[in-house]
C-alpha cells in the first residue's frame, strides 16, 4: 500500500501578502512557496487561494488608496493578479514547482456543466503535481467585489467551495492572528484562543465579530462561515496565522496550532 495523499487548500489573504505600505511582500510569499513546495513533495496534493489582487493591483498603478469606483477595482485586480501570478510563478520556480492560475465567478459554481468541467480541471492539474492556484474573477465579474448577489462573500468562503468542490481532506485559513479567540486579540489582552471546536453553534459565531485586517475584506465571521460550511462536508479546517508559513509542516504532521474546526462527518 502507497502512502496516503491528503488534499490540501490552503488560503493566503491580503494582509499575508502585502506589507503595510500596500507593496507585496516577498519574504512572505517565497516563505509560503517554499512551504507549499516541501508539502507537495511530502506526497500531499495542495491547492491555493489567494486574495490580494486588488490591492497589490491598486499600489502598482500607483494610486494613493485602495479605489472605490467600480471600473477601477476591476482594473486593479486585472493588474494585481498579473503580479501575483508573477510573483508565484517566479517563487515556486525556484522549488522546480509549475503553477496554474484559475480565476472564478459564482457562475462557474452555480452551473452543473461548469462545475462539472472546473472540478476535472482541478483533478487534471493535481495528476500532473501541478498547484493550482484559485482566485475570484474579480476583473470580470463584479457581483464577487460588491453586489447583493455574492455567492462567496470573499476568498474565506471561496476556499471552503474550493474544498468542497476538490474533495479536499484539510482546509487551512491564513490569517494575520493566531486562530479563533473568545475575544479580539487586537483589542482585548485577556483573549484566549480556542484550540478545537466541534460545534460551529450561535453562540460561536457571536464570539466571531466584525471585519478583520484594514487591507482585507474578510474578519473572522466569515472564517467561521466558511469552516461552518467546509466542516459540514467532512473537511478539517485550522485557522492560524499566516506571518508564519512553516506552521503548515505542524498541521501537516497533525500537531496542534491554531484552531482546530472538527470535520463533522
Amino acid at each position: 500500500m502507497g502512502i496516503k495523499r491528503n488534499r490540501i487548500v490552503v488560503k493566503v489573504g491580503t494582509s499575508t501578502l502585502t506589507n503595510d505600505l500596500g507593496n507585496s511582500n516577498l519574504r512572505g510569499m517565497e516563505e509560503l512557496s517554499m512551504a507549499l513546495a516541501d508539502i507537495q513533495n511530502m506526497g500531499n496534493e495542495v491547492i491555493l487561494v489567494s486574495s490580494g489582487a486588488i490591492a497589490v493591483g491598486a499600489n502598482k498603478m500607483h494610486l494613493k488608496e485602495k479605489p472605490k469606483e467600480m471600473r477601477m477595482k476591476q482594473a486593479a485586480a486585472a493588474v494585481g493578479q498579473c503580479e501575483n501570478m508573477f510573483l508565484y510563478d517566479k517563487f515556486f520556480g525556484y522549488y522546480d514547482k509549475t503553477v496554474a492560475q484559475i480565476l472564478l465567478n459564482a457562475d462557474d459554481i452555480k452551473e452543473e456543466v461548469k462545475k462539472e468541467n472546473l472540478a476535472n480541471t482541478f483533478e487534471a492539474l493535481l495528476e500532473q503535481n501541478i498547484i493550482p492556484i484559485v482566485n475570484e474573477n474579480d476583473s470580470v465579474s463584479y457581483t464577487e467585489i460588491e453586489s447583493d448577489e455574492k455567492l462567496f462573500g470573499d476568498n474565506d468562503m471561496l476556499s471552503a467551495v474550493v474544498a468542497v468542490l476538490c474533495g479536499a481532506d484539510k482546509l487551512v485559513i491564513l490569517s494575520d492572528i493566531d486562530g479563533f479567540f473568545d475575544k479580539d486579540p487586537r483589542l482585548y489582552k485577556d483573549a484566549t484562543l480556542i484550540s478545537r471546536i466541534e460545534d460551529i453553534n450561535e453562540d460561536t459565531y457571536k464570539l466571531a465579530g466584525g471585519a478583520g485586517s484594514r487591507r482585507g475584506t474578510g474578519g473572522m465571521r466569515t472564517k467561521l462561515q466558511a469552516a461552518d460550511l467546509a466542516t459540514s462536508q467532512g473537511i478539517d479546517v485550522i485557522v492560524t496565522n499566516g506571518k508564519n508559513p512553516h506552521c503548515l509542516y505542524d498541521i501537516v504532521n497533525g500537531k496542534k496550532t491554531g484552531t482546530l474546526f472538527v470535520a463533522r462527518k
